[in-house]
């Protein structure tokens, strides 16, 4: 009689088969998934390239040989090597302001490196050979103002020579519906009195009747009705 001869214990080599064929698709998906670019992080991760605004806060650059410093205006002064002595401080309004040491000195009326020797003079019998530096950082003093029909109204500071125009290009512009033939500056006089005058941007722009391209004064008022 012919004997026929089976493989030993079918049912584990089935199992044992199908295991390893488990593990191989699953080391297959693992390897597809790894190589894939991380989409979903590219999804929910923040904006790289956004733009992000940093409004300036520097300030406003003042000319130490030739701006005279007004009441309101705040002062950096620094002595150098000295921080109990250093400091920020406003102009008062009776034009004076007051130092650790030296107390109270004249500010006003006087430009910034005028100030700055006045100071060095009055630390020597405390600071021997002070290095004193003085910075307008606000400009309160001198300032001028735009009202009215313009993207950005208010007070701005007056440190240079400013026409109208260029006081109305610090305001931004003009807005939609401004009537710009009919602008004015109103300006107080010595007497106290205020007196209108009048500027026609579409003449003056052309290069018409630039005699009304005033030099800005301080304490003078843009309207743009």
């Amino acid at each position: 009689m012919m004997h026929v001869s089976y493989p030993a214990h079918p049912a584990k080599f089935t199992v044992l088969t199908l295991v390893l064929l488990s593990v191989t698709a699953t080391c297959a998906v693992c390897q597809e998934s790894s190589s894939r670019p991380a989409k979903r992080e590219e999804k929910i991760s923040p904006r790289q390239n956004s733009p992000t605004t940093n409004p300036s806060s520097d300030p406003v650059p003042v000319d130490a040989n030739s701006y005279i410093i007004g009441p309101g205006d705040l002062l950096a002064i620094n002595v150098l090597h000295e921080p109990e002595v250093s400091q920020k401080v406003p102009v008062r309004m009776d034009g004076k302001i007051t130092m650790p040491l030296i107390g109270e000195i004249q500010a006003s009326g006087v430009m910034p490196y005028s100030l700055q020797a006045t100071i060095a003079e009055k630390l020597h019998d405390y600071i021997k050979d002070a290095e004193v530096t003085v910075v307008v950082e606000e400009v309160k003093s001198r300032q001028f103002s735009v009202m009215g029909e313009v993207e950005h109204p208010g007070s701005f500071p007056l440190v240079k020579p400013t026409s109208v125009l260029d006081g109305l290009a610090q305001a931004g512009g003009f807005r939609d519906f401004a009537k710009v033939t009919k602008i004015h500056v109103l300006r107080r006089t010595p007497q106290g009195t205020t007196i209108t005058l009048p500027f026609n941007y579409k003449q003056v722009s052309k290069g018409k009747n630039d005699s009304q391209n005033i030099e800005l004064q301080a304490g003078d008022t843009i309207i743009v009705p």
